[in-house]
């Protein structure tokens, strides 16, 4: 099994039993929906058929959120560089004479002389002029605008709320159909991750932040730290910002995940090619690579698996580098690794300073019955006092000759099947005064024990936690 987990986006040529069972032998590990594409009749059926025949594997559900696009259009017009067309924020056109965007009030926040980019910056177009809902555009590049592309307007404030009807539809349906993730589209700040996560009311289905834009990369560290999840999307982050730095700035979001415990998710043509090609890039293979690197949870393909000739050669050769990657990630970690001890209890032991200095530990409880435990962390001379807790009264007395230890008897008795006794100790300890309740303790201890096998637990508390919950 990859460490690293592999994101695929299931459509068109990929919604059917035999490819869903080989898009996850080749190492398919969470099923992604574009709910910006079809209906939601489409996507309930997509559900019903992932969960009967990957029944394990998780779905994540992207909601087009704050994304502008096209809607759906009868006639995509095409254009040589220098020529225009009309946007329009009227909604019954069919993109004959004027094309609509999903977004109501894009004509109001726009000016002449503002930029406008399409279809991940693949098209460029300039303002000409905004009258009423119309936005006169002028192509910079020849190209063709179709259908539910993306519609982005780098370094303008658009006033797009945070929760908007379609979102509201979104998540009730999310909820309806059980999937697992949402994608959020444009979060710019924690109170985003917190808007929807009022409006699902649960803590199902978990929410994936997607970094896109200057914002988002402002308020990284708090949006890391609110949402379950962060995605870099790297194709509306390179023209929501600029191209040029786009492998720098993922960096920054893995980094600002990393840091609060999130799994972080790579995307955006990872494997583009290979939507027509059975084999990738020097670069593509790069591109994995270096994610893998900087330490990603999960990489993501998108066209390759929806709609792409080679799906399942796709994730299989994603996998494979992302295994390279992970053997190389693994060689540094082993020649890095630190002595600190050939066995559990040494290597515990020899940990448990550096958890007492990283952290605002007050006191250390050792559960011990012989003392093993108390000795193997007094000889560090950690600068918190040391509680040892036996059950046996000569033991503990003993126990008042080791550097910064005081021995205490308890009467609760050691449990070999479990580790419930822990809680109950630090009880008894609390109603005794010699535990405050607003300590923050490390506590060590053994459980399951068997041969040879001793201080193999290791717990941190708030004694006003554990109070709390014993209650």
């Amino acid at each position: 099994m990859n460490v690293t987990r592999i994101v695929g986006t299931i459509g068109p040529v990929s919604l059917n039993e035999q490819t869903l069972l080989q898009l996850r032998e080749a190492g398919l590990s969470v099923a992604r929906l574009n709910g910006s594409h079809a209906d939601l009749d489409w996507h309930r059926n997509a559900i019903a058929e992932i969960r009967r025949v990957l029944p394990d594997v998780p779905i994540l559900l992207d909601i087009p959120g704050r994304k502008i696009r096209t809607t759906q259009l009868a006639f995509e017009p095409s254009f040589l560089a220098g020529e225009e067309i009309i946007l329009t924020t009227e909604t019954d056109h069919d993109g004959s004479k004027k094309v609509p965007v999903n977004y109501p009030d894009l004509h109001a926040d726009l000016r002449t002389g503002h930029t406008i980019l399409a279809d991940d910056g693949t098209l460029r177009f300039t303002v000409v002029a905004v009258a009423g809902r119309d936005i006169r555009i002028r192509a910079e590049t020849a190209g063709q605008l179709k259908s539910r592309k993306g519609i982005n307007v780098p370094f303008v404030k658009l006033n797009t709320p945070q929760v908007t009807p379609r979102d509201e539809r979104m998540i009730a349906f999310a909820k309806e159909t059980g999937v697992d993730f949402i994608g959020l589209s444009f979060v710019e700040s924690a109170g985003h991750v917190r808007a929807f996560r009022d409006l699902i009311g649960s803590s199902s289905p978990r929410i994936v932040a997607k970094v896109e834009n200057q914002g988002g990369m402002d308020h990284v560290d708090e949006i890391a730290e609110a949402a379950d999840a962060i995605m870099v999307d790297r194709g509306d982050l390179s023209v929501e910002t600029s191209l040029h730095d786009v492998a720098l700035r993922q960096k920054r979001i893995i980094a600002a995940a990393r840091e609060h415990g999130k799994p972080v998710i790579v995307a955006t043509e990872m494997l583009h090619t290979m939507i027509q090609n059975p084999f990738p890039t020097k670069a593509e293979v790069s591109d994995i690579t270096n994610a893998v690197l900087d330490g990603c949870a999960a990489t993501m393909l998108s066209g390759e698996t929806a709609m792409g000739d080679f799906p399942v050669e796709a994730v299989r050769i994603m996998a494979q580098v992302a295994t390279a990657a992970e053997a190389h990630v693994q060689a540094d970690l082993e020649a890095g690794k630190p002595d600190i001890g050939a066995n559990v209890a040494d290597a515990v032991g020899n940990v448990i300073p550096a958890l007492c200095r990283a952290l605002p530990i007050d006191k250390i409880v050792a559960i011990t019955r012989s003392g093993f435990a108390a000795r193997m962390i007094a000889r560090h001379r950690p600068r918190q006092p040391i509680l040892a807790v036996s059950d046996d009264a000569v033991a503990a007395r003993s126990f008042n000759l080791i550097a910064g230890t005081l021995g205490v008897v308890s009467d609760v008795p050691f449990r070999r099947d479990s580790g419930d006794h822990i809680p109950r100790v630090l009880q008894q300890l609390h109603a005794r005064g010699l535990l405050a309740a607003d300590d923050m303790v490390l506590v060590v201890g053994v459980s399951y024990p068997g041969k040879n096998t001793r201080m193999n637990t290791v717990q941190i508390h708030r004694i006003s936690d554990v109070m709390a919950n014993l209650a």
